[in-house]
C-alpha cells in the first residue's frame, strides 16, 4: 500500500495523532497493551484480517516497558499498512482516531462549534498540513482554508485582518497544530457576525470539497430512463462519478454516472418544457439534466468537463493537485531561499574575510609608518648624540695624549708588578689543576655510588611487582571467597525456600488430615445413629408384631400369593399364627 502515496500519507497522519494521544507521559512511547488495541482498532475499521501473535512476535526481545514509535512503525507497515486496501469507509477510519485523541486534547470551553464539526476542521487540518512530524501547517495553508471557509459562508476575505494575524504567528514559526486550528476556528476569529449554523455550513462544505471530493451539489431536474418523467433530484459531483439523492440528506441514494475518459458532456437545446438541458453520455448510457438557470447549466458543464478532461490524462481533483502545487512551490522557495541564504552566508564570510584582510593591512601599514617615524627619530638622535660625543672623545684625546706621557713612567714599574702577579697567577693555575683531578675522582665515586643505588632500585622495584602480585593473588581469593559465600547464601536461601514449601504443603497435609478424619467422625457418627434407628425400629416392630414383620430371609418353600402379590409367610407359618391368636382370644382376662 505504501506505493499508493497519498493514502498512505493520509492513513498515518491520523494514525500519529491517535499514538500521540497514547502517549500520555509526552516521553514518545506507548505501552504495548495500549499498542495491542490500537491495532486491533486498526485492523478493524480497515478491513484488515488481525493476527494478535504478530505484535508479541514483533516485539519478543522488548518485552519490558513501553515501544516508541519509531519501534511501532516497522510492525505498522509490515502488518497493517501494507495489507490496506482501498475499500474501507475512510470517514469511519478518521472517527476512530479522532475519538482517541479528541478525548485527551480537545479543549471544548468557550467553542462556538459542535463536535462534529471539529471532527471536520481535523481531518481539513490532516489534508492541508505538511509531511513531517509533529505535524503543522503552515500560513499558506492556513490562508487557503480560512478563505475558503469565508466564500462557503457567503462572507467577504479580509486580507489585512489575515496578515495582522500572521505578525502574531511570527513567534511561532508561521504554523499551527490542529487544536491551535480548531480553536482558531472555533473561537470565530475570523467569522465574526456570522452565526453558529453558517460556521457549520462553511465548515461542512470546505470538508466536503477537501476530504469527500465533493466538487460540486446541488438540485437539479433528471430525466428517467423507463418513465422518461422528469424528477427533482440532489446531485453530487465527484472526480470520478456523479451520485443523485432523493434529497440533500443523502438518505436514499438513487443512483451513480460513472465517469471517464471516454464520457461527454453536451448542451441540449430547450424540449419538453423544460429548460437550461444538457446530457452526459457514457459508454452505456446517456443521462439528460435540467439546470435552474443558465447560469448554474454552465457551471455543471464546465465542472463535468474538468473531471472528464482530468481523467483522460490521468491527473487528480482540482484541489489536490492545487495543493500540491503548493506544496511543490513552496518546497521550491524554501530550497531557493536556502540557497540564497548559503550564498548570502558564503558572501558574508568572504566580505568578513576581506574586512579582516583589509584590517590587518591597515594595522602592518600604520605599524609600518610607526615604525619608520620612531626609526627616522632615531637615526637623528644617534647623529646628534655620535657628534656630541666626537667632540667630547677629541678633548678626552687631547687629556688622554698628556696623561700617557706622564703615566708611560708609571707603566713601567706597574709592569714589573705585572709580571709579578703573572707567576702568582701560574701558580694558582697549577693549584686549580689539581683540584679539577680530585673533582674528578670524586665524580667518578659518585657514578659508581649512583649504580649502585640504581641497582638496589630495580630490586626494590621487582620485589614491589612479587608483592603486588602476591596482593592480586589475595584480592582474588577473597573475591573467590566471596563469590563462593554468596553462592552457599543463595543455596541456603533456596533450601530455606523449599523447606518453607515443604512445611507449607506439609501444613495443608495436616489440615486435610483433620478435615477428612472430621468427615469420617462424622460419617461413622451418621452410621450409629443409623445402627440406632435401625434398632428402635426392629424393637417397635417386634413390639407391635402382628399380621406385619420384618421381611426376612426365610425358607426357599413355595411361597403364598395373596391378593397384593406373595406373601411374606408360608401357609405353616400362617396356621401358627391363627392358632396362637385364637388361644390368646380365649384366655380369660386376667382379673387386675
Amino acid at each position: 500500500m505504501r506505493g499508493g502515496g497519498s493514502l498512505f500519507r493520509s492513513l498515518l497522519k491520523a494514525i500519529w495523532h491517535a499514538f500521540t494521544a497514547l502517549d500520555v507521559d509526552k516521553s514518545g512511547k506507548v505501552s504495548k497493551s495500549q499498542l495491542k488495541v490500537l491495532s486491533h482498532n486498526l485492523c478493524t475499521v480497515m478491513k484488515i484480517p488481525h493476527d494478535p501473535v504478530s505484535l508479541e512476535e514483533h516485539f519478543r526481545d522488548d518485552d519490558e516497558g513501553p515501544v516508541s514509535n519509531q519501534g511501532y512503525m516497522p510492525y505498522l507497515n509490515r502488518f497493517i499498512l501494507d495489507k490496506v486496501q482501498d475499500n474501507f469507509d475512510r470517514i469511519d477510519f478518521n472517527r476512530m482516531c479522532w475519538t482517541l485523541c479528541a478525548r485527551k486534547n480537545l479543549n471544548r470551553n468557550h467553542l462556538l462549534i459542535s463536535d462534529d464539526d471539529a471532527f471536520k476542521i481535523w481531518c481539513i487540518f490532516n489534508f492541508l498540513s505538511e509531511d513531517r512530524y509533529p505535524l503543522v501547517m503552515v500560513s499558506e495553508e492556513i490562508e487557503y482554508f480560512l478563505r475558503k471557509q469565508t466564500e462557503a459562508m457567503g462572507g467577504s476575505w479580509i486580507e489585512e485582518k489575515f496578515e495582522e494575524y500572521k505578525l502574531q504567528l511570527s513567534s511561532k514559526h508561521q504554523c499551527l497544530n490542529v487544536w491551535e486550528l480548531i480553536e482558531l476556528v472555533g473561537m470565530g476569529h475570523f467569522s465574526k457576525g456570522m452565526d453558529r449554523q453558517t460556521l457549520s455550513m462553511g465548515i461542512n462544505e470546505v470538508f466536503q470539497e477537501l476530504i469527500l471530493d465533493v466538487l460540486k451539489q446541488g438540485y437539479m431536474m433528471k430525466k428517467g430512463h423507463k418513465r422518461k418523467n422528469w424528477t427533482e433530484r440532489w446531485f453530487l459531483l465527484k472526480p470520478n462519478l456523479i451520485s443523485y439523492y432523493a434529497s440533500e440528506d443523502l438518505t436514499e441514494k438513487k443512483g451513480d454516472i460513472l465517469l471517464d475518459g471516454n464520457c461527454c458532456v453536451e448542451s441540449l437545446p430547450d424540449k419538453e418544457g423544460k429548460k437550461c438541458l444538457f446530457y452526459v453520455k457514457c459508454s452505456d448510457k446517456s443521462f439528460e439534466i435540467s439546470a435552474s438557470d443558465k447560469k448554474k447549466k454552465q457551471e455543471w458543464i464546465q465542472a463535468i468537463q474538468t473531471c472528464i478532461t482530468l481523467l483522460k490524462v490521468g491527473r487528480p481533483a482540482p484541489h489536490h493537485e492545487a495543493r500540491q502545487k503548493r506544496r511543490e512551490l513552496r518546497q521550491k522557495q524554501q530550497a531557493e531561499q536556502e540557497e540564497l541564504e548559503l550564498r548570502m552566508r558564503e558572501l558574508q564570510t568572504a566580505n568578513e574575510n576581506k574586512q579582516r584582510e583589509l584590517e590587518a593591512m591597515r594595522k602592518k601599514l600604520e605599524e609600518a609608518a610607526a615604525n619608520a617615524a620612531e626609526e627616522e627619530r632615531r637615526r637623528l638622535q644617534t647623529q646628534s648624540e655620535l657628534q656630541d660625543l666626537y667632540r667630547v672623545e677629541m678633548d678626552k684625546e687631547k687629556m688622554v695624549r698628556q696623561q700617557m706621557e706622564e703615566q708611560v713612567a708609571q707603566k713601567s714599574s706597574e709592569l714589573e708588578q705585572y709580571l709579578q702577579r703573572v707567576r702568582e697567577l701560574e701558580n694558582m693555575y697549577h693549584r686549580l689543576e689539581e683540584a679539577l683531578e680530585e673533582e674528578r675522582q670524586a665524580r667518578q665515586d659518585e657514578e659508581t655510588v649512583r649504580k649502585l643505588q640504581a641497582r638496589l632500585l630495580e630490586e626494590e622495584v621487582s620485589k614491589r611487582a612479587e608483592l603486588e602480585q602476591i596482593h592480586l593473588y589475595q584480592q582474588e581469593t577473597i573475591s573467590q571467597t566471596q563469590a563462593e559465600k554468596q553462592e552457599l547464601e543463595r543455596e541456603r536461601l533456596a533450601k530455606e525456600s523449599a523447606l518453607q514449601s515443604a512445611m507449607q504443603q506439609l501444613q495443608q497435609l495436616e489440615a486435610d488430615r483433620r478435615g477428612a478424619l472430621e468427615q469420617y467422625e462424622e460419617v461413622m457418627k451418621k452410621l450409629a445413629d443409623a445402627a440406632n434407628n435401625t434398632k428402635s425400629w426392629k424393637d417397635k416392630v417386634v413390639y407391635h408384631e402382628g399380621l406385619m414383620r420384618l421381611i426376612q430371609p426365610g425358607p426357599k418353600h413355595p411361597q403364598k400369593i395373596t391378593n397384593w402379590g406373595p406373601a411374606a409367610f408360608t401357609e405353616k407359618e400362617l396356621s401358627l399364627r391363627e392358632k396362637d391368636w385364637q388361644e390368646k382370644k380365649n384366655r380369660p382376662p386376667t382379673p387386675q
